[in-house]
């Protein structure tokens, strides 16, 4: 298969194959006994309406969930974690890209994805992300440094917090001469990418391992005219596909250490050991002489409780390969009272390190 085969072929949720009949329920089961099914690993179906389901998640959330966990990120991770393995084993049927339940929401992706499908199984934890990226995909997001909305693909990282967006742009803002070619490593929605076109930079390479990010990009250029020529994308791990060198480099990494959960786009947000060892060797290599990377990072990890060392202060201590420009901090906003999610800001930094190669 070609590359550009590749990236055209979206990514999707992987259905669910059964080789024992699943227990199923309806809204008069035993939602304790389900409980108890979804704990021992049985695949549990839902027979009857949407809502059956969710009243079963919300009863799996209190057996599994803790308010004392809340308050130690790692133990609250590991909970996380469980319930979304024990989540993962309640199903409904998908019939044609239509979820087999009453009162259940229609959801575009399930029709673009599996159409074609006459029945399949999903869980409800990949039903519940298609609907929320749906919404997300449909209303899109308005930025407070884009006129226009991006619409993030399934699938595809995009930011939920400004900070960083808002220090880049004050950086790009400050850059008195132009920028022949940058890289947007790890590109997600491409927001950092659009960022910089607004700017002095007259050339972008957006790279992401994700095919559903490209995807995403490239329909976001199409609504806003983006020509490809600006802006380029490439399915490629780093620099694995990179054979240019660029006065440029952005990275917004994952913030955190420890191997991902298991939940998808956790990838982003978790890095793995050797991950940052790995970049700055490959980015070296890409950098003109006189290059030029902007780092958008956190002290999350240190506020968090975790040991690790910082891996830029590492890589600069350790290695003669890049020395620091500028570091510039922003105090992390405090979260929205919106959001339910556990959160822990009030000594947390976002950060901007511009390096220079030696």
């Amino acid at each position: 298969m070609s590359e550009l085969k590749k990236v055209d072929i979206p990514e999707m949720p992987e259905p669910i194959l059964l080789k024992h009949k699943p227990k199923s329920i309806n809204k008069k089961s035993d939602m304790d006994q389900a409980t108890q099914w979804l704990m021992e690993g049985k695949y549990v179906l839902v027979e009857d309406e949407y809502s059956t389901g969710l009243k079963l998640l919300s009863e799996l959330k209190k057996r599994v969930f803790s308010k004392q966990m809340k308050e130690n990120f790692k133990k609250y991770r590991d909970q996380r974690s469980a319930y979304y393995f024990y989540s993962n084993n309640l199903l409904s049927r998908i019939n044609n890209g239509k979820i087999g339940l009453d009162k259940a929401p229609e959801i575009g992706w399930l029709e673009r994805f599996y159409s074609e499908s006459p029945e399949l199984y999903l869980s409800f934890p990949q039903i519940q992300g298609l609907n929320s990226s749906w919404q997300w995909y449909m209303n899109g997001i308005q930025y407070p440094i884009l006129t226009e909305k991006l619409h993030p693909y399934y699938g595809t990282y995009f930011p939920t917090r400004f900070d960083h967006l808002l220090l880049f742009e004050n950086w790009l803002k400050q850059q008195k001469s132009e920028i022949e070619l940058a890289f947007d490593i790890g590109a997600g929605c491409g927001i950092l990418s659009f960022q910089m076109l607004n700017h002095n930079v007259n050339r972008v390479i957006a790279t992401d391992i994700n095919t559903n990010a490209l995807l995403s990009i490239k329909e976001d250029m199409d609504r806003m005219n983006v020509d490809s020529s600006k802006l380029l994308t490439l399915h490629s791990d780093l620099f694995k596909k990179v054979d240019e060198e660029s006065d440029l480099i952005v990275f917004n990494p994952p913030w955190l250490p420890e191997k991902s959960d298991g939940e998808g786009l956790d990838d982003a947000i978790y890095y793995k050991p050797g991950f940052f060892e790995r970049f700055f060797t490959e980015a070296y290599d890409h950098m003109k002489p006189d290059g030029r990377m902007v780092i958008l990072f956190s002290n999350l990890a240190q506020v968090e409780g975790y040991h690790e060392e910082h891996p830029v202060i590492t890589e600069l201590a350790l290695n003669n390969r890049f020395k620091k420009v500028n570091l510039i901090k922003r105090k992390a906003a405090k979260k929205s009272k919106k959001t339910k999610r556990r959160d822990n800001r009030k000594n947390e930094y976002i950060e901007l390190w511009e390096l220079r190669r030696h």
